[in-house]
């Protein structure tokens, strides 16, 4: 089941759960966000079990404060920030480590931000594309995930990553120009 992932029905859902403390908005919120949450906890933790642990605690947190959620400006961030900050305390536990870099974390992307473009595109020039994703730095590959399949604004990423919006726009100029690179190379292929 698709859901609308548009701010304007995320917020309406966030009022209905801070006044009415309605369970079928908290629900809708769930299943909204709960596959981004979980892919971004899992670049984190390196485990997707670990990671679903990790937003489930986030949202069991957020039906618990659902009164005081109506303060809350960006649900969507604020959700991606605690499950970060979970999954970093969670790293760090397993790993018994003080500092953990982006650069060492394991992006994976959902294969539906293709979905489009493979109904476009030859078979051999989605593998061009999932090729060049997957190769591109850790980071840029993290910032490409939540900048298009996750939609996030550059101002958000810079605020999650505690990284600046020139970084974020300079990590996704790299990951476009090798996706393009990847794109060009198989049409020059066919040619």
């Amino acid at each position: 089941m698709a859901h609308d992932l548009s701010y304007g029905r995320l917020e309406e859902l966030q009022r209905r759960l801070a006044v009415y403390e309605d369970e079928a908005a908290y629900k809708e919120i769930f299943m909204m966000l709960f596959s981004s949450l979980t892919r971004f906890a899992a670049s984190i933790v390196q485990s997707r079990e670990t990671a679903e642990e990790i937003v489930s605690d986030v949202f069991i947190q957020l039906w618990n404060q659902r009164s005081r959620i109506g303060e809350i400006s960006d649900l969507r961030l604020y959700l991606f920030i605690a499950v970060k900050n979970n999954s970093v305390r969670k790293l760090k536990q397993q790993l018994k480590s003080t500092s953990i870099s982006i650069d060492e974390l394991n992006i994976e992307l959902d294969s539906s931000y293709l979905s489009p473009e493979h109904q476009m595109l030859s078979a051999e020039a989605v593998r061009s594309i999932e090729s060049a994703i997957h190769h591109l730095p850790p980071r840029a590959r993290l910032i490409f995930k939540l900048a298009k399949e996750d939609k996030m604004k550059y101002k958000d990423i810079a605020s999650l990553l505690n990284i600046s919006v020139k970084t974020v726009d300079h990590q996704l100029s790299i990951a476009l120009k090798k996706i393009g690179a990847a794109i060009g190379s198989t049409i020059r292929k066919k040619k």
